[in-house]
């Protein structure tokens, strides 16, 4: 107790009974410490323990937890376009969240959810979203994020006849026509990297670029390394991964889960993933479902 409040303490005269001397000093006693606005990535303060109380969060609807993600949801992040199914690695990424907040199989929602929606400006309907989306400086202005799930690789992928199948470095690509989906870290790449000298195609959607790849309207696209192998392995097996661009050390891209940049969650779906990071978990659902990178060298 501070020298203040040791002074009012003794003004108090000695025959007034403990309760009125508690009532007395009730102004001075510490009050419940109010639930912050949590949000991990963002760099708000966290939430306290009881905020995170598990399956008790202040969701979208109460008792049950809201995840959003796009259509189609495409393998090998989801399978059969069901991100209910648990398959798939962000399917089972989401739903080991989910049970780390204390929420079963039977409490998530999902919701349909553009990916450019996702991280764009205005309040969300969801309580987390799940769909490739590289944690940014720009983005986190709009949106706030969790710690991240999974470190990135982007990589090129070209028919086995293209000119873009005999690169060797970034250079080799400048004079390609490259192409990659909208809003995405692939497509910005390809400007602030690559800086090819033809005008890189923008697609709606990575299907959009991979029909553009098979057609020959462009020399290569550029996705997320594990979307790349199943890209030659299963859907364009006349296509190869023709190499990975090299991660900055210091500060390697990662995909985060995306919350409303108001939302009181964000720290406590970040305390999840990093639990589930270092119980081994997403180490675990990596190597069940994504590809090996072994085999894709660095474009220096």
């Amino acid at each position: 107790m501070h020298l203040a409040n040791r002074s009012l303490v003794t003004t108090v005269t000695a025959v007034c009974s403990a309760v009125v001397l508690c009532a007395a000093l009730t102004g001075c006693a510490p009050q419940a410490e109010e639930k912050t606005k949590a949000s991990g990535a963002s760099g708000q303060a966290g939430a306290t323990t009881e905020a995170c109380a598990p399956g008790g969060l202040a969701t979208e609807v109460e008792g049950k937890l809201t995840i959003g993600t796009d259509k189609p949801a495409y393998a090998p992040w989801f399978s059969d376009d069901e991100p209910s199914n648990g398959k798939g690695f962000e399917s089972a990424v989401a739903y080991a969240v989910a049970k780390q907040l204390g929420y079963g199989r039977d409490a998530v929602v999902w919701q349909h959810v553009p990916f450019n929606s996702a991280f764009a400006p205005g309040a969300k309907k969801f309580d987390f979203d799940i769909n490739q989306v590289s944690i940014s400086e720009s983005r986190k202005k709009a949106v706030a994020f969790s710690s991240g799930y999974y470190d990135v690789r982007q990589a090129v992928v070209a028919l086995k006849t293209s000119k873009a199948a005999k690169a060797k470095s970034v250079a080799d690509l400048k004079d390609v026509k490259l192409g990659a989906q909208v809003g995405t870290t692939s497509l910005e790449f390809i400007n602030d990297l690559v800086k090819p000298d033809t005008k890189p195609a923008v697609y709606q959607r990575n299907d959009f670029a991979k029909s553009a790849l098979k057609t020959g309207q462009v020399d290569a696209i550029v996705v997320d390394l594990p979307t790349a192998f199943y890209i030659t392995g299963a859907e364009v097996p006349e296509a190869k991964v023709v190499g990975q661009f090299p991660n900055s050390a210091d500060k390697p891209e990662q995909f985060g889960l995306v919350l409303d940049k108001e939302s009181t969650l964000t720290s406590c779906v970040s305390g999840a993933v990093d639990a589930l990071r270092k119980d081994g978990t997403l180490a675990a659902l990596e190597k069940e479902w994504l590809s090996d990178a072994v085999d894709a060298p660095v474009l220096k």
